[in-house]
């Protein structure tokens, strides 16, 4: 499954880079991608962990960018 995420307030191109390889070790997750132009990311992830997985890329995200914001789509 697909999910689709509004980043906001990621400073650089490098942020988004880093960030992006943090939330690809989330267990569960088999993909993700981060634009850090269009301020947009995308997941792969099991329909029965979206839940889970959301709340765990949101810990991440405030832990490794605190002033990022995550929105899902």
């Amino acid at each position: 499954m697909k999910v689709k995420f509004k980043i906001k307030g990621l400073d650089c191109a490098n942020c988004a880079a880093e960030l992006e390889r943090k939330i690809q070790k989330i267990e569960g997750i088999t993909e993700a991608s981060i634009s850090f132009m269009t301020e947009k990311m995308i997941i792969e992830c099991n329909d029965n962990e979206k839940d889970e997985i959301v709340e765990k890329i949101k810990k991440v995200v405030k832990k490794e960018e605190p002033d990022v914001v995550v929105e899902e789509r």
